[in-house]
């Protein structure tokens, strides 16, 4: 059985009755009643940035569950795409170019206007979301080819928000074939390794580096993450932790890497369980299809549905959820995006299913959000993001440079960028989104 070092310690701290002359203030007694587990770099305890402990024992039981080199994210996938996307561009020279799908996390922004690198981007495809990006093996092939050796890393949001997965091992064939490493931003995906048909994680399809958080899909705390690096790379484990170091708090939570700790015991026994859940999530699935419900993606643990050919907007769809006590994760005026995962109860789908199966199929709605169209760059990342700003309303806005991503969150992908103009089909897309107002470069 896999051990748990940081759960054992932590728990045989707390046990001792030891008077706490360090931090945290709370001193391990509080109205939270998890104080006693939360403590810091006490002596034992060990140091996430440079392990030699419990942590580097309990990362070591997380490389050897997913085939890779593993490292500990106590802020979410956040610290580890910038981490990873430093890893991939040190050595690089100056303003160096990422090819990356436009459905990029902000986090991917932040680390371009820190890291000083220029984005190209793969575009959505017509009929694509502004959240979803179909990119294939020809489109990255092609756009390679394009930029002629420019090009160092390719970065790559596999699954999507609504589920869609992208065919990561002829992208990774494509990589390698014009020497330009393979990134991958599976937050959504940390389960893939552990499906019972055989693994989809991108560190299995060929990926270079790849982010995964854990809290999203597994039974973690809220930023807990994986970055996962591919050992044909040489980076040596204090490299790694340089660069998560670079972005990360000195102060991680013993709570987050305690969950990170016990999720390893828990994946251990994870195949039996998750292929009598899909099996479970199938048949839901099955029975929404069957009513009318046009569901999108190929992700096998979320549950999308593109609720206007059902005559609803997925904002409807989602009160109607919530007025039977059901929160979802995601809704727009297009789609409702629901992600189930083993820790529900059958009670739960159960629920789901009584829920949409009662409501009655309208005429489908017309679709309302014009298609995709590139903005103008008018300025770089980096100068944008670090230019004086000022905050207007949306419509105040034609015409000026984006400071800041323009974006809700969920799913806290930009519908335009830094440094990209504010035309009038952003503003369309602003106002379809319900984003109000935009941080725009001052004047």
């Amino acid at each position: 059985m896999i051990t748990t070092p940081i759960l054992d310690f932590v728990r045989n701290y707390a046990a001792s009755g030891a008077a706490r002359l360090h931090m945290p203030g709370h001193k391990g007694a509080g109205v939270l009643g998890c104080e006693a587990l939360d403590i810091t770099e006490i002596d034992g305890a060990d140091e996430l940035y440079a392990p030699v402990g419990i942590i580097a024992e309990s990362e070591r039981n997380a490389s050897a569950l997913f085939g890779a080199d593993t490292y500990y994210s106590c802020e979410g996938s956040s610290l580890a795409i910038r981490a990873m996307l430093m890893l991939a561009l040190q050595g690089a020279g100056d303003r160096p170019l990422v090819l990356a799908g436009r459905n990029a996390h902000r986090a991917f922004l932040s680390a371009a206007a820190l890291l000083d690198f220029d984005a190209a981007w793969l575009n959505p495809a017509p009929g694509d979301a502004y959240h979803s990006c179909t990119v294939t093996a020809g489109d990255v092939d092609a756009a390679l080819a394009r930029l002629n050796g420019r090009c160092r890393a390719v970065y790559l949001t596999s699954p999507d928000y609504l589920g869609h997965v992208a065919d990561i091992e002829s992208v990774a064939r494509i990589c390698r074939a014009h020497g330009a490493l393979l990134l991958v931003d599976n937050a959504h995906g940390a389960y893939l390794r552990f499906l019972p048909g055989g693994s989809r994680h991108p560190m299995d399809l060929g990926a270079d580096l790849c982010c995964d958080s854990a809290h999203k899909t597994l039974p973690a705390l809220t930023g807990a993450a994986y970055l996962h690096v591919n050992p044909r790379l040489g980076l040596s484990p204090r490299r790694v932790k340089a660069a998560l170091s670079m972005f990360g708090s000195s102060s991680p939570s013993w709570l987050i890497l305690q969950s990170l700790d016990a999720c390893n015991r828990y994946l251990e026994m994870f195949p039996g369980t998750l292929k009598s859940f899909l099996e479970k999530l199938d048949a839901l699935k099955a029975a929404l299809a069957g009513h009318g419900y046009a569901l999108i993606g190929d992700e096998p643990m979320k549950l999308t549905i593109a609720a206007r050919p059902f005559g609803y907007t997925g904002d409807a769809l989602a009160e109607t959820l919530r007025d039977r006590g059901i929160c979802s994760e995601f809704h727009d005026p297009d789609f409702l995006t629901l992600m189930p995962a083993p820790a529900n109860a059958d009670a739960d789908l159960l629920r789901v299913r009584d829920a949409l199966l009662a409501v009655p199929r309208r005429p489908a709605l017309e679709q309302r959000a014009s298609e995709y169209r590139a903005p103008f760059a008018a300025m770089g990342i980096r100068d944008a993001a670090f230019a004086p700003r000022e905050t207007l309303p949306a419509r105040a806005c034609l015409g000026r440079v984006l400071a800041a991503p323009a974006l809700n969150c969920p799913p806290c992908v930009p519908i335009a960028v830094c440094g990209e103009a504010i035309d009038e089909a952003v503003l369309e897309r602003l106002e379809y989104y319900g984003i109000e107002s935009c941080e725009v470069v001052a004047e």
